[in-house]
Protein backbone atom coordinates (compact mmCIF):
# COMPACT_ATOMS: atom_id res chain seq x y z
CA UNK A 1 0.00 0.00 0.00
CA UNK A 2 1.63 3.43 -0.94
CA UNK A 3 1.36 6.03 1.41
CA UNK A 4 -0.97 8.35 -0.59
CA UNK A 5 -3.58 5.77 -0.36
CA UNK A 6 -3.05 5.29 3.65
CA UNK A 7 -5.60 6.49 5.28
CA UNK A 8 -7.10 6.82 8.96
CA UNK A 9 -8.26 3.44 9.88
CA UNK A 10 -5.28 2.11 8.40
CA UNK A 11 -2.96 4.57 10.07
CA UNK A 12 -4.63 3.23 13.21
CA UNK A 13 -4.46 -0.60 12.72
CA UNK A 14 -0.78 -0.10 11.64
CA UNK A 15 0.39 1.91 15.40
CA UNK A 16 2.56 -0.19 17.30
CA UNK A 17 4.36 2.80 19.44
CA UNK A 18 2.55 5.94 20.08
CA UNK A 19 4.23 9.24 21.65
CA UNK A 20 1.07 10.65 23.63
CA UNK A 21 1.40 14.57 24.17
CA UNK A 22 -0.11 16.24 27.27
CA UNK A 23 -0.44 19.98 27.17
CA UNK A 24 -1.12 21.69 30.86
CA UNK A 25 -4.69 23.12 29.46
CA UNK A 26 -5.33 19.34 29.09
CA UNK A 27 -4.02 18.13 32.71
CA UNK A 28 -4.00 21.62 34.56
CA UNK A 29 -6.93 24.38 36.03
CA UNK A 30 -5.95 27.88 37.54
CA UNK A 31 -8.78 26.96 40.40
CA UNK A 32 -7.38 23.31 40.78
CA UNK A 33 -3.17 22.65 39.41
CA UNK A 34 -3.00 19.60 38.16
CA UNK A 35 -6.71 17.90 37.63
CA UNK A 36 -6.50 14.05 39.26
CA UNK A 37 -9.36 12.68 37.54
CA UNK A 38 -7.71 13.94 34.15
CA UNK A 39 -4.52 12.09 34.87
CA UNK A 40 -7.06 8.88 35.81
CA UNK A 41 -8.57 9.30 32.50
CA UNK A 42 -5.39 9.10 30.90
CA UNK A 43 -4.26 6.49 32.40
CA UNK A 44 -7.00 4.42 31.63
CA UNK A 45 -6.91 5.36 27.85
CA UNK A 46 -3.26 4.56 28.09
CA UNK A 47 -4.33 0.84 29.52
CA UNK A 48 -6.76 0.44 26.55
CA UNK A 49 -3.93 0.80 24.27
CA UNK A 50 -2.01 -1.31 25.89
CA UNK A 51 -4.39 -4.33 25.81
CA UNK A 52 -4.42 -3.62 21.90
CA UNK A 53 -0.88 -4.27 22.32
CA UNK A 54 0.29 -0.92 21.54
CA UNK A 55 3.38 0.68 23.21
CA UNK A 56 2.90 3.88 24.97
CA UNK A 57 4.86 6.61 25.58
CA UNK A 58 3.69 9.77 27.23
CA UNK A 59 5.63 13.08 27.02
CA UNK A 60 3.58 15.77 29.99
CA UNK A 61 3.26 19.33 31.03
CA UNK A 62 2.09 20.31 34.05
CA UNK A 63 4.90 20.36 36.51
CA UNK A 64 4.90 24.10 36.83
CA UNK A 65 0.49 23.69 37.13
CA UNK A 66 1.36 21.40 39.82
CA UNK A 67 3.87 23.53 42.02
CA UNK A 68 1.57 26.76 41.32
CA UNK A 69 -0.32 25.73 44.28
CA UNK A 70 2.19 24.35 46.76
CA UNK A 71 4.56 27.76 46.61
CA UNK A 72 0.69 29.68 47.11
CA UNK A 73 0.89 31.07 43.09
CA UNK A 74 -1.89 32.43 41.57
CA UNK A 75 -0.31 33.48 37.75
CA UNK A 76 1.61 31.04 36.02
CA UNK A 77 5.72 32.45 36.88
CA UNK A 78 7.03 34.68 34.29
CA UNK A 79 10.58 34.46 35.47
CA UNK A 80 12.91 31.25 34.96
CA UNK A 81 13.84 31.11 38.53
CA UNK A 82 10.06 31.14 39.72
CA UNK A 83 9.33 28.63 36.81
CA UNK A 84 11.73 26.22 38.44
CA UNK A 85 11.01 26.47 41.47
CA UNK A 86 7.38 25.74 40.68
CA UNK A 87 8.25 22.62 38.52
CA UNK A 88 11.13 21.72 41.40
CA UNK A 89 7.95 20.94 43.76
CA UNK A 90 5.30 20.15 41.39
CA UNK A 91 6.93 17.02 39.09
CA UNK A 92 6.88 14.62 42.03
CA UNK A 93 3.04 15.72 42.44
CA UNK A 94 2.84 14.90 38.91
CA UNK A 95 4.91 11.60 38.43
CA UNK A 96 3.08 10.52 41.40
CA UNK A 97 -0.50 10.77 40.04
CA UNK A 98 1.00 9.04 36.75
CA UNK A 99 2.22 6.31 38.87
CA UNK A 100 -0.87 5.57 40.96
CA UNK A 101 -3.21 5.74 38.08
CA UNK A 102 -1.69 3.38 36.14
CA UNK A 103 -1.27 1.26 38.98
CA UNK A 104 -4.92 0.81 38.94
CA UNK A 105 -4.13 -1.09 35.68
CA UNK A 106 -0.68 -3.09 37.12
CA UNK A 107 0.81 -0.73 35.13
CA UNK A 108 4.36 1.20 35.99
CA UNK A 109 5.12 4.82 35.21
CA UNK A 110 9.18 5.89 34.59
CA UNK A 111 10.40 8.98 34.73
CA UNK A 112 12.36 10.81 32.32
CA UNK A 113 13.37 14.59 32.50
CA UNK A 114 15.48 15.56 29.49
CA UNK A 115 16.83 18.97 28.65
CA UNK A 116 18.09 20.10 24.66
CA UNK A 117 21.69 19.25 25.93
CA UNK A 118 20.55 15.36 26.13
CA UNK A 119 19.05 15.15 22.73
CA UNK A 120 21.52 17.36 20.74
CA UNK A 121 24.76 15.45 21.21
CA UNK A 122 24.88 12.39 19.61
CA UNK A 123 26.19 9.73 22.48
CA UNK A 124 23.13 11.66 25.17
CA UNK A 125 21.10 10.48 22.69
CA UNK A 126 21.15 7.23 21.97
CA UNK A 127 22.13 6.67 25.77
CA UNK A 128 18.13 8.03 26.29
CA UNK A 129 16.81 5.91 23.50
CA UNK A 130 18.39 2.46 25.21
CA UNK A 131 16.84 3.94 28.34
CA UNK A 132 13.50 4.81 26.53
CA UNK A 133 13.78 0.84 24.95
CA UNK A 134 14.62 -0.66 28.40
CA UNK A 135 11.87 0.57 29.88
CA UNK A 136 9.36 -0.67 27.14
CA UNK A 137 10.77 -3.53 27.34
CA UNK A 138 10.04 -3.86 31.07
CA UNK A 139 6.03 -2.81 30.70
CA UNK A 140 7.00 0.11 31.78
CA UNK A 141 5.01 3.66 30.51
CA UNK A 142 8.02 6.09 30.19
CA UNK A 143 6.65 9.51 31.45
CA UNK A 144 8.76 12.07 29.73
CA UNK A 145 8.83 15.92 30.94
CA UNK A 146 11.70 18.71 30.21
CA UNK A 147 13.77 18.95 33.05
CA UNK A 148 12.55 22.11 33.73
CA UNK A 149 14.90 23.06 36.96
CA UNK A 150 17.64 22.89 34.80
CA UNK A 151 16.72 23.95 31.74
CA UNK A 152 17.89 27.52 31.46
CA UNK A 153 16.87 28.58 28.16
CA UNK A 154 13.09 29.47 29.00
CA UNK A 155 12.58 26.15 30.19
CA UNK A 156 12.34 24.83 26.34
CA UNK A 157 13.09 22.50 23.51
CA UNK A 158 10.95 25.72 22.41
CA UNK A 159 7.75 23.70 24.11
CA UNK A 160 6.76 20.56 24.87
CA UNK A 161 4.73 20.07 21.86
CA UNK A 162 8.71 20.28 19.67
CA UNK A 163 9.46 17.45 23.13
CA UNK A 164 7.15 15.26 21.59
CA UNK A 165 7.93 15.55 18.20
CA UNK A 166 11.96 14.81 19.28
CA UNK A 167 10.86 11.92 21.46
CA UNK A 168 9.09 10.51 18.40
CA UNK A 169 12.03 10.25 16.84
CA UNK A 170 14.04 9.37 19.77
CA UNK A 171 11.73 6.50 20.55
CA UNK A 172 11.18 5.29 17.09
CA UNK A 173 7.50 5.70 16.92
CA UNK A 174 5.15 5.41 14.22
CA UNK A 175 2.37 7.86 15.55
CA UNK A 176 1.85 11.27 17.47
CA UNK A 177 -0.82 11.93 19.34
CA UNK A 178 -0.97 15.74 20.44
CA UNK A 179 -3.89 16.41 22.88
CA UNK A 180 -5.00 20.17 22.67
CA UNK A 181 -7.93 22.02 24.40
CA UNK A 182 -9.73 22.17 21.33
CA UNK A 183 -10.92 19.53 18.43
CA UNK A 184 -7.82 19.79 16.11
CA UNK A 185 -7.04 22.45 13.42
CA UNK A 186 -10.02 24.49 11.97
CA UNK A 187 -9.53 26.49 8.78
CA UNK A 188 -10.13 29.90 11.01
CA UNK A 189 -10.28 30.86 14.57
CA UNK A 190 -12.87 28.32 16.06
CA UNK A 191 -14.60 31.02 18.31
CA UNK A 192 -15.87 31.96 14.54
CA UNK A 193 -19.31 30.03 14.13
CA UNK A 194 -18.47 29.44 10.76
CA UNK A 195 -15.01 28.19 11.20
CA UNK A 196 -15.29 23.98 9.86
CA UNK A 197 -12.60 21.85 11.63
CA UNK A 198 -9.62 20.11 9.11
CA UNK A 199 -10.08 16.20 9.13
CA UNK A 200 -6.97 15.61 7.23
CA UNK A 201 -3.97 17.10 6.48
CA UNK A 202 -1.40 15.89 3.81
CA UNK A 203 1.79 18.07 4.27
CA UNK A 204 1.73 21.06 6.72
CA UNK A 205 2.55 23.68 4.31
CA UNK A 206 2.72 27.73 4.61
CA UNK A 207 -1.25 27.76 3.83
CA UNK A 208 -2.05 25.35 6.59
CA UNK A 209 -0.06 27.15 8.97
CA UNK A 210 -1.98 30.68 8.49
CA UNK A 211 -5.18 28.56 9.75
CA UNK A 212 -2.94 28.72 12.93
CA UNK A 213 -3.61 31.39 15.43
CA UNK A 214 -0.14 31.89 17.72
CA UNK A 215 -2.30 32.45 21.21
CA UNK A 216 -0.94 30.89 24.62
CA UNK A 217 -3.29 28.80 27.18
CA UNK A 218 -3.21 30.40 30.29
CA UNK A 219 -1.22 27.53 31.70
CA UNK A 220 0.72 26.23 28.69
CA UNK A 221 3.33 27.65 26.37
CA UNK A 222 1.83 26.01 23.30
CA UNK A 223 -0.68 26.60 20.44
CA UNK A 224 -2.04 25.58 17.31
CA UNK A 225 0.81 26.94 15.25
CA UNK A 226 3.43 24.87 17.59
CA UNK A 227 1.42 22.04 17.57
CA UNK A 228 1.64 21.97 13.22
CA UNK A 229 5.28 22.33 13.70
CA UNK A 230 5.79 19.61 15.84
CA UNK A 231 3.70 17.34 13.86
CA UNK A 232 5.69 18.61 10.06
CA UNK A 233 8.80 17.13 12.33
CA UNK A 234 6.88 14.10 13.42
CA UNK A 235 5.82 13.56 9.81
CA UNK A 236 9.45 13.60 8.68
CA UNK A 237 10.32 10.31 10.15
CA UNK A 238 7.72 8.71 8.55
CA UNK A 239 5.16 9.33 11.92
CA UNK A 240 1.44 9.80 11.25
CA UNK A 241 0.10 12.98 13.95
CA UNK A 242 -3.27 13.32 15.59
CA UNK A 243 -4.22 16.76 17.00
CA UNK A 244 -7.44 15.73 19.16
CA UNK A 245 -9.07 17.31 22.31
CA UNK A 246 -7.62 16.15 25.43
CA UNK A 247 -10.10 17.54 27.71
CA UNK A 248 -13.12 15.17 26.66
CA UNK A 249 -12.54 11.94 28.41
CA UNK A 250 -11.76 8.59 26.73
CA UNK A 251 -10.69 11.09 23.19
CA UNK A 252 -7.51 8.36 23.30
CA UNK A 253 -9.53 5.00 23.37
CA UNK A 254 -12.02 6.57 20.89
CA UNK A 255 -9.40 7.40 18.28
CA UNK A 256 -7.97 3.83 18.46
CA UNK A 257 -11.20 2.29 17.75
CA UNK A 258 -10.37 3.74 14.48
CA UNK A 259 -12.85 4.66 11.58
CA UNK A 260 -12.66 6.98 8.14
CA UNK A 261 -13.44 10.43 8.03
CA UNK A 262 -16.42 11.67 6.44
CA UNK A 263 -16.32 14.98 4.37
CA UNK A 264 -14.93 16.51 1.47
CA UNK A 265 -11.14 16.51 0.04
CA UNK A 266 -9.82 19.72 -0.69
CA UNK A 267 -6.43 20.64 -1.62
CA UNK A 268 -4.58 17.73 -0.14
CA UNK A 269 -6.82 17.94 2.86
CA UNK A 270 -10.71 16.96 4.56
CA UNK A 271 -13.10 19.21 6.10
CA UNK A 272 -16.38 18.45 7.61
CA UNK A 273 -17.33 15.85 10.63
CA UNK A 274 -13.81 14.85 12.00
CA UNK A 275 -14.55 13.30 15.51
CA UNK A 276 -11.09 11.98 15.33
CA UNK A 277 -9.73 15.53 15.45
CA UNK A 278 -7.14 16.56 12.79
CA UNK A 279 -5.07 13.86 11.03
CA UNK A 280 -1.46 14.74 10.09
CA UNK A 281 -0.26 12.03 7.22
CA UNK A 282 3.32 11.27 7.64
CA UNK A 283 5.84 12.38 4.67
CA UNK A 284 6.40 10.29 1.88
CA UNK A 285 10.23 11.85 1.90
CA UNK A 286 11.22 10.10 4.88
CA UNK A 287 13.93 10.97 7.25
CA UNK A 288 16.52 8.21 8.73
CA UNK A 289 16.61 8.74 12.28
CA UNK A 290 20.06 10.19 12.10
CA UNK A 291 18.95 12.66 9.58
CA UNK A 292 15.95 13.81 11.75
CA UNK A 293 18.69 14.19 14.39
CA UNK A 294 20.28 16.56 12.28
CA UNK A 295 17.71 18.40 10.96
CA UNK A 296 15.41 18.78 14.27
CA UNK A 297 17.63 17.86 17.32
CA UNK A 298 20.78 19.71 16.80
CA UNK A 299 21.22 23.18 17.16
CA UNK A 300 22.84 24.48 14.42
CA UNK A 301 25.70 26.98 15.13
CA UNK A 302 25.66 28.99 12.03
CA UNK A 303 24.10 30.10 8.20
CA UNK A 304 25.88 29.12 4.93
CA UNK A 305 24.20 31.05 1.52
CA UNK A 306 24.21 28.63 -1.63
CA UNK A 307 23.73 29.78 -5.45
CA UNK A 308 20.54 28.24 -7.40
CA UNK A 309 22.71 25.54 -8.58
CA UNK A 310 23.53 23.90 -5.36
CA UNK A 311 20.50 24.09 -4.36
CA UNK A 312 19.40 22.71 -7.01
CA UNK A 313 21.53 20.08 -6.61
CA UNK A 314 20.60 19.34 -2.96
CA UNK A 315 16.76 19.64 -3.17
CA UNK A 316 16.44 18.09 -6.81
CA UNK A 317 19.20 15.37 -7.33
CA UNK A 318 20.52 14.48 -3.43
CA UNK A 319 23.80 15.62 -3.81
CA UNK A 320 26.68 17.30 -1.03
CA UNK A 321 26.81 20.66 -0.81
CA UNK A 322 30.53 21.51 -2.68
CA UNK A 323 32.78 25.10 -1.58
CA UNK A 324 32.41 26.03 -5.12
CA UNK A 325 27.95 26.59 -4.32
CA UNK A 326 29.10 28.64 -1.73
CA UNK A 327 28.11 32.06 -1.73
CA UNK A 328 28.53 33.40 2.50
CA UNK A 329 28.88 32.09 5.84
CA UNK A 330 27.23 33.66 8.58
CA UNK A 331 28.41 32.38 12.41
CA UNK A 332 30.93 30.79 14.36
CA UNK A 333 31.20 27.05 13.81
CA UNK A 334 33.91 24.42 14.06
CA UNK A 335 33.94 21.19 11.65
CA UNK A 336 31.39 18.89 12.41
CA UNK A 337 28.97 21.38 14.13
CA UNK A 338 25.51 21.45 12.27
CA UNK A 339 24.51 24.86 9.97
CA UNK A 340 21.70 25.97 8.26
CA UNK A 341 22.27 25.85 4.62
CA UNK A 342 19.58 28.93 2.86
CA UNK A 343 18.66 29.80 -0.79
CA UNK A 344 19.26 33.58 -1.76
CA UNK A 345 16.60 34.44 -0.71
CA UNK A 346 17.22 33.63 3.00
CA UNK A 347 14.81 30.52 2.72
CA UNK A 348 16.42 27.27 4.79
CA UNK A 349 16.28 24.33 2.68
CA UNK A 350 18.40 21.68 4.78
CA UNK A 351 20.92 21.30 7.09
CA UNK A 352 24.07 19.24 7.80
CA UNK A 353 27.57 18.88 9.61
CA UNK A 354 30.27 20.90 8.43
CA UNK A 355 33.51 19.70 7.68
CA UNK A 356 35.02 23.06 7.63
CA UNK A 357 35.23 25.60 10.12
CA UNK A 358 33.82 29.12 9.88
CA UNK A 359 37.90 29.99 9.10
CA UNK A 360 38.43 27.70 6.43
CA UNK A 361 35.14 28.08 4.51
CA UNK A 362 35.21 31.58 4.43
CA UNK A 363 38.55 30.85 2.77
CA UNK A 364 37.40 28.27 0.39
CA UNK A 365 33.83 28.64 -0.37
CA UNK A 366 33.41 29.42 -4.18
CA UNK A 367 36.29 27.69 -5.35
CA UNK A 368 36.91 24.09 -6.23
CA UNK A 369 37.40 20.83 -4.49
CA UNK A 370 40.69 20.70 -6.39
CA UNK A 371 42.05 24.00 -4.79
CA UNK A 372 41.18 23.41 -1.34
CA UNK A 373 44.88 22.08 -0.24
CA UNK A 374 46.36 24.77 -2.44
CA UNK A 375 44.57 27.31 -0.40
CA UNK A 376 44.81 25.54 3.45
CA UNK A 377 47.57 23.79 2.78
CA UNK A 378 45.53 20.59 3.72
CA UNK A 379 42.22 18.87 3.12
CA UNK A 380 39.84 16.83 4.76
CA UNK A 381 37.50 16.25 1.74
CA UNK A 382 35.97 17.51 -1.39
CA UNK A 383 32.28 18.62 0.20
CA UNK A 384 31.90 21.51 2.74
CA UNK A 385 28.94 18.69 3.80
CA UNK A 386 28.57 15.83 2.86
CA UNK A 387 24.89 14.10 1.88
CA UNK A 388 25.27 11.77 4.41
CA UNK A 389 25.55 14.45 6.76
CA UNK A 390 22.71 16.83 5.00
CA UNK A 391 18.71 16.73 6.02
CA UNK A 392 16.39 18.56 3.69
CA UNK A 393 13.66 20.57 5.74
Amino acid sequence: MTLDKIGRAEIIARARRVVIKIGSAVVASRAKGVDGRRIRALADDFASLREKGIEVVVVTSGAVAAGMGKLGLTERPKTIELKQAAAAVGQSTLIRMYERNLARHGIHAGQMLLTGADLHDRRRFLNARNTLNRLIGFGVIPVINENDTVSVEELKFSDNDNLAAMVTNLAEADTLVILSDVDGLYDKDPANRDARLIGEVGEVTDEVCRMAGGSCSALGTGGMMSKLTAAKKAAATGAACFIINGRKAGSIRRLFEGGQLTGVKSRGRSTGSAGGGTLILPSADKLNSRKHWIAYSLRGKGKITVDDGAARAILAKGRSLLPSGIKASEGNFEAGDAVEICREDGRVIARGLIHYSCRELERIMGRKSSEIEEILGYKYCDEAIHRDNLAII
